[in-house]
């Protein structure tokens, strides 16, 4: 682009005018900065998800049971953390598939599930599988009843 200088002859124009580049950089970090918190989830809005279709879960496994109160049943009897690897091992001979089906309630802290996790790898079962569906209370207060007929 040839342009007049003072000199009087025609000489080129070589500076460019950033202006409206920065124009549009400072929209778009306007843009970015509206945007960005509805990007952000807070720990409030988290919910657990629900299961609308999925495999039933033969009762043939190994079904450890957890209450609210942190109380484990192995087949609904109950069993001391301490002794659930030994039970495990006792029980898989009796299994067809080395599985162990965990149920939980859902206020049941996830370091809970991780001991039984554990025990599970101990006792060498190949799978794990946890319960989409928590606990419920009537199932809780049957495990309950069922370990004081065994008690008592």
């Amino acid at each position: 682009m040839a342009m007049k200088t003072n000199k009087g002859k025609d000489a080129l124009f070589t500076e460019i005018n950033i202006t409206p580049l920065t124009d549009i950089f400072l929209v778009l970090l306007i843009i970015m900065m509206v945007v960005a918190p509805t990007f952000q989830s807070t720990d409030s809005s988290i919910t657990i998800p629900e299961i609308n279709s999925g495999v039933a879960i033969e009762q043939k496994n190994a079904t450890v049971s957890v209450t609210k109160e942190g109380n484990l049943y192995l087949n609904g009897n109950p069993v001391s953390e301490e002794n659930l690897t030994d039970e495990l091992v006792a029980l898989k001979e009796t299994l067809e598939k080395p599985e162990v089906v965990v149920k939980a309630d859902e206020r049941v802290k996830s370091a809970e599930i991780m001991k039984i996790m554990n025990a599970a790898q101990d006792a060498e079962y190949k799978k794990l599988i946890v319960a989409g569906e928590p606990l419920s209370k009537k199932e809780q207060k049957d495990l309950k009843q069922n370990a004081e007929k065994i008690e008592g």
